[in-house]
């Protein structure tokens, strides 16, 4: 007896998944300058006690990429949420 159309249902039941995905967010976006922040934020962490001798410019270089960081991240969050919901206030079917 043959087991091939078993098989067949097994390999159909899981789907194929190819690559990286993430569900449609608006924040995807936000998201992202997220992960490039932190990412090069880790950088200049491992990179500023050989650019600078000085303790107290190291801490005022760390200081300032997190402050600016964070400024652009709040930036882009309160212009997508404005923008969604100015989108969702234009819309015929928003729900009331």
């Amino acid at each position: 007896m043959s087991r091939e159309p078993d098989r067949i249902k097994e390999a159909d039941s899981v789907p194929a998944r190819k690559g990286f995905a993430v569900a449609p967010s608006p924040l995807n976006g936000v998201k992202l300058d997220l992960g490039v922040i932190l990412v090069v934020g880790l950088v200049v962490l491992l990179v500023q006690g050989r650019m600078l001798d000085s303790i107290p410019l190291q801490l005022l270089l760390l200081l300032s990429y997190g402050v600016l960081g964070m400024i652009w991240i709040i930036v882009r969050t309160r212009r997508v949420v404005a923008k969604v919901t100015q989108e969702r206030e234009q819309s015929p079917n928003a729900a009331q």
